[in-house]
């Protein structure tokens, strides 16, 4: 049996920052998309904040791009 907990919280700015450090990036944007696993357009959207940003997802671009965007869900590792 699986147990879920939905928090959204609002981080202003996130797409630009991601937008920020993506250009800053020596790889393609196809070469960034394939390693986090999802498509350009949703990159695209996420960059100009027109849809939700899973968490995982958020902690894949952060991994991939080498940063921390200090985005943290209250309780966040809790049980």
């Amino acid at each position: 049996m699986k147990v879920t907990k939905t928090i959204s919280i609002d981080v202003p700015g996130l797409g630009a920052k991601i937008k920020e450090v993506r250009e800053t990036d020596s790889r393609s944007l196809k070469a960034i998309c394939e390693a986090v696993g999802m498509s350009q357009m949703n990159w695209y959207r996420i960059e100009e904040e027109k849809q939700s940003l899973p968490f995982e997802t958020l902690r894949k671009i952060e991994e991939v791009l080498g940063v921390d965007f200090g985005v943290n869900l209250e309780g966040e590792g809790n049980v």
